[in-house]
């Protein structure tokens, strides 16, 4: 098969895993409550443990091929700290349109989030497999798997603020098709112009995003649903589930 073809399927296989989230839509309603805040705070799990153990290293890993140590660090944070801002910002942003529905804006939240991580994603992936096969099969299946409960933090606030199983799909969907959209700009754009600068930039950005989203939007809701044994135990679960992915892949 042709290395273009193959690449985007891989990249394909990546942003689509996204759709698996929709699942918890699915489960019995009476367990409204349980199932949001499960899904939440396992969501949160997962990406405060992507940002911290592999987007912020591989951000510094980049950084330190172009710069000394110190400065690096220096350059990392600044963008962690700034994709922080940005996500602040967005937050602040949408909070006018929808603050009477906070799981609702929640949604529109992590889909903002998301699908601007999801575009680097898919850059980073189609070049991987369009350069080397294994690493970017190894890569799309890290992504898929953490794919799957930011999937969860689109789908169930849309569905459960809305009632909307269709809406709660389709935008899970965008967001797994603008994983597909990143690998189409490198393959038309940017494959010449990516570089170790701008791979630092987007991921300590990202971590950034995924920190705050994590810690300030996705947290804090499981919380308002009064089971806190449950927010604890799925953050648990989803801290030890990436932790697993990550020593496996």
């Amino acid at each position: 098969m042709n290395r273009t073809i193959l690449s985007f399927l891989i990249t394909s296989f990546a942003g689509f895993a996204t759709l698996i989230g929709i699942l918890p839509c699915y489960l019995k309603k009476q367990k409204k409550d349980t199932i949001i805040s499960f899904s939440l705070a396992f969501s949160a799990g997962i990406m405060l443990t992507i940002s911290i153990i592999s987007l912020i290293p591989e951000s510094l890993s980049f950084a330190s091929s172009i710069y000394k140590m110190i400065p690096s660090f220096l350059f990392v944070f600044i963008f962690v700290v700034l994709g922080i801002l940005f996500s602040s910002f967005i937050d602040q942003k949408i909070e006018k349109h929808f603050s009477n529905n906070h799981l609702y804006k929640l949604g529109i939240i992590s889909i903002i989030v998301l699908v601007l991580h999801n575009i680097p994603e898919g850059i980073t992936t189609f070049i991987s497999s369009s350069t080397n096969l294994h690493l970017g099969i190894t890569l799309s299946i890290a992504i898929a798997l953490h794919n799957i409960p930011e999937g969860i933090s689109i789908a169930v606030p849309i569905f459960y603020a809305t009632g909307n199983r269709k809406k709660a799909i389709f935008y899970t969907l965008i967001s797994g098709f603008s994983e597909l959209f990143g690998a189409v700009l490198a393959y038309l754009f940017l494959a010449r112009y990516i570089n170790n600068f701008l791979l630092s930039v987007i991921l300590g950005a990202t971590a950034g995003i995924m920190m705050h989203i994590s810690i300030y939007e996705l947290l804090p809701n499981s919380v308002e649903y009064h089971k806190k044994k449950i927010t604890i135990v799925a953050f648990l679960i989803g801290i030890c589930t990436m932790l697993i992915c990550e020593a496996l892949l």
